[in-house]
């Protein structure tokens, strides 16, 4: 399909009426709506005028609750049923103890073969180093760290910044 002179002169009206590009696709027949839209663009035409029937769309009001989902929603697909997360539980950060209160756990030495989805993966050490190795301690909630090491690597950023600052003086 090529762009004959009355084929664009009908897309400028059609445009110009409000038509949307998939409506004006149908109308002039053998393009598709993506060739409307690039053909609009080359003609540098500019936006489409409202359709006098369309009325404005009322704003929602937001409530001071905002509405949650149900935690799992089931889908049913042929003969079967499957439980969905519909969102994903937060990973909650260790609770607020003063780093210095915090005792600094001894290494275990777990290498990277010996690691499983409970040890903490804290690196200690330098990797190219032969007595490199992983801290290996229980996981803190499901993190991938110890309790030290996540208070370590998880410091909430004002508290970065504050203490960054109380060094800087």
């Amino acid at each position: 399909m090529s762009w004959t002179d009355e084929r664009v002169e009908l897309l400028k009206k059609l445009w110009a009426e409000g038509l949307s590009a998939s409506q004006i696709a149908a109308q002039l027949g053998g393009v598709t709506r993506n060739a409307v839209i690039g053909k609009v663009h080359r003609l540098n035409l500019s936006g489409r005028a409202k359709p006098a029937s369309s009325t404005p769309r009322p704003r929602k009001v937001r409530s001071a609750t905002p509405h949650r989902p149900a935690s799992r929603s089931t889908f049913v697909s042929g003969n079967t049923a499957l439980k969905v997360h519909a969102q994903p539980t937060p990973r909650r950060a260790p609770a607020q103890v003063p780093i210095e209160d915090l005792v600094v756990p001894i290494s275990l030495k777990v290498s990277l073969l010996a690691l499983n989805d409970q040890m903490c993966k804290w690196p200690v050490g330098d990797p190219g180093a032969e007595d490199f190795h992983f801290c290996g301690h229980r996981s803190f909630n499901s993190l991938p760290y110890c309790e030290y090491h996540s208070r370590l690597a998880y410091q909430p950023a004002n508290d970065r910044r504050r203490d960054r600052r109380e060094k800087e003086l």
